[in-house]
C-alpha cells in the first residue's frame, strides 16, 4: 500500500516538472494536463468540492468510504451510518498572481512567471471542475488586472485568456495588492498567493493576516528559480536587477 502511494505521489510530480510543461502547447492544455494527471496520480475524484454541507444519514453499502462512517450514531445504536453531504457552490476562490519583474526569471524551461501562470490556470480548472467560484488578481507593486470570482459558463475560458495576456512589468510591492483585495471581499473563502515573495517578509504576513482575521483560508506557494535555491556561480558574474535595471 505504502509503495503504490509514493508511486501515485511521484507520477502526480511529473505534472507539475517545469520540462513536461514547457513541452504542452496552449495554457488551457497544460491546465487540463496537469489537473488531470495530478488527481489521476493521487487515486483522487475531481468532483469533490472544497466545502460541502451535511445533508443526512444513510446505512453503511459496502465500498464506503470509512471516513463518512458516524462513529457517534455507531456507538449508539450499533449500526453502520454514513453521512451524506451535498457540495455548496459559495466557495470564492481568489488567485493571486506576481507578475513583477523579478518573476521573469529563467535559468532553464520556463521562467518564475510562466510556471506561476500554469500552476494558476490549473487551480482554476480545478476550481471551475469542482463548482467553485474562482477569481484572479494579478499584481507587480499595483494590480494590474482583476478578474472577479464567478462560476458561470465560459468563465474559465476568460480566466485563462486573462492569464495569456499578462507579462512581467515592474517592482514588487506584495503586501499593498494584499490589502486592496481584502478590502474588496466581502465574504470568507480562500485566497492563493503565488509569488517569488521578493519583498519584505513583516509587510507579506501583515497583509496575509487580514485574510487569516476575516475567516479566509490562505493558501501561498513560493515560486523561486533553481538558481536562486542552489546559486550555482562559481565565477565573477554580473547580475543585474530585473525590476530597476
Amino acid at each position: 500500500m505504502e509503495r503504490e502511494r509514493h508511486a501515485g505521489q511521484q507520477t502526480a510530480r511529473r505534472f507539475l516538472d517545469p520540462a513536461v510543461i514547457a513541452r504542452l502547447g496552449t495554457l488551457e492544455l497544460k491546465a487540463k494536463t496537469i489537473v488531470e494527471g495530478f488527481l489521476s496520480g493521487l487515486h483522487r475524484s475531481p468532483f469533490k468540492g472544497f466545502s460541502v454541507e451535511f445533508a443526512e444519514y444513510r446505512q453503511y453499502i459496502r465500498g464506503d468510504d470509512l471516513s463518512t462512517i458516524d462513529w457517534k450514531v455507531f456507538a449508539r445504536s450499533d449500526r453502520y451510518y454514513v453521512k451524506k453531504f451535498e457540495e455548496e457552490t459559495n466557495l470564492d476562490c481568489h488567485l493571486m498572481i506576481d507578475v513583477s519583474g523579478s518573476m521573469a526569471y529563467r535559468s532553464q524551461g520556463l521562467s518564475k512567471f510562466e510556471y506561476a501562470a500554469c500552476l494558476a490556470a490549473s487551480l482554476g480548472y480545478l476550481m471551475n471542475r469542482q463548482r467553485d467560484g474562482v477569481g484572479l488578481m494579478a499584481f507587480d507593486d499595483r494590480i494590474v488586472s482583476a478578474l472577479p470570482a464567478s462560476t458561470r459558463p465560459g468563465h474559465l475560458r476568460n480566466l485563462l485568456v486573462a492569464l495569456a495576456r499578462l507579462s512581467p512589468g515592474r517592482q514588487t510591492n506584495v503586501s499593498k495588492p494584499l490589502h486592496q483585495l481584502a478590502e474588496l471581499l466581502t465574504k470568507r473563502g480562500m485566497v492563493v498567493l503565488i509569488s517569488d515573495l521578493l519583498d519584505d517578509p513583516a509587510a507579506v504576513v501583515r497583509g496575509l493576516k487580514l485574510f487569516h482575521h476575516r475567516g479566509s483560508d490562505i493558501l501561498v506557494f513560493h515560486v523561486l528559480d533553481p538558481d536562486e535555491i542552489d546559486f550555482p556561480f562559481d565565477r565573477a558574474t554580473r547580475f543585474e536587477d530585473l525590476e530597476t535595471d
